[in-house]
């Protein structure tokens, strides 16, 4: 595939460690797309994941993704926000050394708009107050994706396309749906706050760009089932792009 090179990347909640990461994926993207800023949004190691039970769950591929980050290093910045996945990481910020920024969130300038970076988090108010209530939740969503992964098995030796029953029931229910249009309406009230136009952010796993109010809002997606990332042209256009319509 023809290498496509861009401004920037954003790229969040790839969760290595976890059995459900698209580390591959991720890392075949990063291989078919060079940029001079890399914007890792949160919850790329998942640290919860890590910690449960005794069965080893870091693969190959995920030690290949985060080798992958190292062969980039020395011409892309890397910019990464701790997510809450990822909270392990509290204990060493914020870290910068050349090429690699760590935080908890950054402003991020594109041409004329100033984007407020962070995972998103801070917002989610069971996440950030009741986390022990999180990673029950969490447990929940690993037992959906084990159903997922089953029903989809079935689709294929039907012939039929990748079908996600966690999106579907995430769209389905209205306190989800509420709690999501919470979290952007938070989100652009907080990059108003720090006087930018624009917010970007990952964290519920739902790829958006789109304008709430006077406030571009930009969610990156996830590489746990829609393998999307953010990418930004030279023009300052931003877009959203989904592995699975690259060739790789």
């Amino acid at each position: 595939m023809k290498n496509k090179e861009f401004k920037t990347i954003v790229m969040s909640d790839i969760h290595l460690g976890s059995k459900w990461s698209k580390a591959k994926e991720a890392n075949l993207f990063l291989k078919a797309h060079t940029c001079e800023t890399l914007i890792l949004c949160g919850d790329i190691i998942d640290g919860w994941e890590i910690l449960r039970g005794k069965k080893p769950k870091w693969k190959k591929r995920h030690t290949h993704f985060i080798k992958r980050l190292l062969s980039i290093l020395p011409h892309t910045h890397i910019i990464y926000l701790r997510g809450n996945h990822d909270d392990f990481l509290d204990r060493i910020l914020p870290l910068e050394i050349p090429n690699f920024t760590l935080c908890r969130d950054y402003v991020y300038q594109s041409g004329e708009r100033r984007y407020y970076v962070l995972h998103g988090d801070v917002f989610d108010t069971i996440t950030s107050r009741f986390s022990w209530l999180a990673k029950v939740g969490d447990v929940g969503y690993s037992m959906l994706m084990g159903i997922n992964r089953v029903y989809n098995r079935r689709r294929r030796k039907k012939g039929l396309p990748y079908k996600s029953i966690s999106q579907k029931v995430k769209q389905s229910v209205k306190a989800s749906v509420s709690y999501i249009s919470d979290f952007e309406d938070s989100l652009c009230g907080i990059a108003r706050r720090k006087n930018c136009t624009g917010v970007i952010c990952g964290h519920i796993h739902q790829a958006d760009d789109r304008m709430i109010g006077d406030v571009h809002y930009l969610n990156s997606g996830d590489w746990v089932e829609s393998m999307t990332a953010l990418v930004e042209d030279f023009d300052g256009n931003w877009s959203i792009m989904e592995y699975t319509k690259e060739k790789n």
